[in-house]
């Protein structure tokens, strides 16, 4: 019998990359503690299987020799929400334990102390929620800057600025579209940050420099941009992730 999630003052979540080879492979734990105005929070990643890999090997996959983390603190409140609601919202196996494939097994208690230990049908939900805390904890930590993405479209006669900051710790997205400031619903606002992850990316004609010259031009969050004609390729024949993502952004402008 699964806890009501109103009830549930902890939760743990554990996760390991299964059959993924070094050095992607890695397994993580967060601790969440509820029922203050934070969520009190441990959070360790550890990136197993190197030991016989070169460091070449390990730098030209773009990681380092520092991945391991661990972090200890306070993330805002808002987030006691979000994992309850996904808890309550989740169908759960019958498995005891994680397969060859890896995935994301639980641990909740409650009120009255009662511990249940699931493995949830819904993964992909489980893991994503749990990416976006962990980008939480890196702002709250300042190991990492909040993610900024940008757009710009440049023709004969008007252009297309957008600047996107998330910032995950309080699930929030601010907007710079031709230099008027707002906001954007943080569903719509992940929508296309998880579209901007689809292709590929060419960084032997990427540009640190803001383009001038009339194109389309995307930066993903690493201050390089990308020609939308030359520099980002599809990678599913069955779909155009560069036209989505380029719908997306304009439509952010409101007539």
């Amino acid at each position: 019998m699964h806890l009501k999630s109103d009830d549930i003052t902890r939760l743990e979540v554990e996760y390991q990359t299964g059959e993924v080879p070094p050095p992607f492979s890695h397994v993580f734990k967060l601790k969440l503690s509820f029922g203050k105005n934070f969520v009190n929070t441990q959070f360790d990643i550890q990136y197993t299987g190197r030991e016989d890999m070169t460091p070449e090997e390990i730098t030209d996959e773009g990681f380092t020799f520092e991945d391991d983390y661990r972090f200890t603190g306070e993330i805002p409140n808002l987030w006691e929400h979000v994992f309850k609601k996904l808890y309550a919202s989740s169908k759960w196996s019958n498995q005891k334990s994680l397969g060859e494939k890896g995935g994301i097994k639980l641990l909740a208690k409650d009120i009255h102390g009662k511990i249940t230990r699931d493995i949830p049908l819904n993964q992909e939900e489980w893991y994503l929620c749990c990416q976006d805390y962990i980008q939480a904890i890196y702002e709250v930590s300042k190991k990492e800057a909040p993610l900024c993405l940008r757009f710009k479209e440049i023709g004969p006669e008007k252009g297309l600025f957008v600047e996107l900051l998330f910032k995950f710790s309080i699930r929030k997205v601010e907007t710079n579209i031709n230099q008027q400031t707002g906001t954007l619903d943080w569903e719509e606002g992940r929508k296309i940050a998880s579209l901007i992850f689809i292709p590929d990316y060419d960084y032997d004609t990427a540009k640190e420099e803001e383009p001038e010259n009339e194109g389309t031009y995307l930066d993903c969050g690493d201050g390089y941009w990308h020609d939308f004609d030359s520099g980002i390729i599809n990678i599913d024949p069955e779909f155009d992730a560069k036209a989505q993502i380029r719908e997306e952004f304009r439509s952010l402008v409101k007539d």
